[in-house]
């Protein structure tokens, strides 16, 4: 894949990373050299992680992860921000710093840095910089620039995401995916008047009958069929927490993917029982705990509800075909569902 390695790596305190790991560019593919911060309750560094995973790179780019809450004003911290009992259950140390926050790594690649201390980062230990921390970037060159640390001829050196033969229909897919889906249950659930959670959550449920339609079509396992793509990236984390999180937390209460989308969630849970480095990379108290324990004006007591019980299904049919799709035939949904390009 060819990048524009002319843009800017980081062009202002007040713009995120842009770099590139390739051959050719300023940052090499090396064993070890680069280290990725993550949350796992972030659907968008959830999505750098499985790449990571499906790449076969646990061992060249390790790993630190914030804890799941609380945020506050300095942002996500690390175990012992508050003192040795400072723990939790899943999170790591910063493992290259020891640094309390996520800020201070921020800071270190530029002291005057005004964005988003956000997960993913990617970090360069022989720049002493952020490399990227643009999910849908990592998502893309992810695939290919670590290639030449990885055994020739193995499957994780072969896998792409982006086949050139798909990459039309993946490019179709992944606008209204992304607007309408992984950026939809924030649009309905942080929405400050009626209107606008309105405005929100029409469009979610109309991707996923969308998404529905097109799983089925293609058959499986995948969402186009055979082969796994970055529309499989890009929908799991969002789908994943849907159930867990999104119904309740963000009021996407038109329906639930395990009662009302029976193709989604067989697609859901094979990749979580059947590929490895779906449920390697999925933690449910994170990703419940987070929502719930960092959102003040929408959970003021910061209850975790129990269900639903069990996050996720055990049983998986792959036989899409004997699978009859489901909807959610609210008019304005329907209604919405038709400004979408037919799968």
């Amino acid at each position: 894949m060819e990048y524009d390695q002319t843009k800017p790596v980081h062009a202002s305190p007040e713009d995120s990373w842009h770099g590139v790991v390739a051959p050719d560019s300023r940052f090499i593919p090396e064993p070890s050299r680069y280290h990725l911060y993550i949350g796992y309750f972030c659907p968008f560094a959830h999505r750098a992680n499985l790449v990571r995973v499906l790449k076969g790179l646990e061992s060249a780019i390790d790993i630190s992860v914030v804890k799941a809450y609380p945020k506050g004003e300095a942002g996500w911290s690390f175990p012992g921000a508050n003192g040795p009992d400072d723990t939790y259950e899943g999170s790591t140390a910063d493992k290259l710093f020891g640094s309390k926050y996520l800020h201070e790594v921020y800071f270190r690649a530029d002291k005057d840095y005004k964005g988003k201390y956000s997960v993913p980062a990617l970090w360069d230990t022989k720049e002493g910089t952020i490399v990227n921390n643009e999910s849908l970037e990592l998502l893309r060159w992810m695939q290919t620039g670590f290639n030449a640390i990885l055994p020739e001829g193995s499957p994780e050196r072969n896998l792409t995401l982006y086949p050139s033969h798909l990459r039309e229909k993946i490019d179709e897919v992944s606008k209204w995916m992304t607007r309408d889906f992984n950026s939809g249950v924030y649009k309905a659930g942080f929405a400050k008047d009626q209107a606008a959670y309105e405005k929100g959550v029409i469009p979610v449920f109309a991707a996923l009958n969308q998404l529905e339609q097109l799983i089925h079509k293609n058959g499986g396992p995948y969402v186009l069929g055979k082969e796994i793509t970055e529309l499989d990236i890009m929908a799991y984390p969002t789908a994943i927490r849907f159930d867990v999180v999104y119904v309740q937390h963000f009021k996407c209460n038109l329906g639930t993917i395990r009662g009302n989308y029976p193709v989604i969630y067989e697609w859901l849970k094979n990749l979580y029982w059947n590929v490895k480095g779906f449920r390697e990379t999925t933690n449910f108290k994170h990703i419940k705990e987070n929502y719930t324990k960092s959102h003040p004006d929408i959970n003021p007591y910061a209850i975790t509800p129990l269900g639903p019980y069990p996050d996720i299904e055990d049983t998986v049919n792959l036989n899409l075909s004997s699978i009859k799709p489901g909807v959610i035939a609210h008019p304005a949904v329907l209604e919405q569902q038709k400004s979408l390009p037919n799968v």
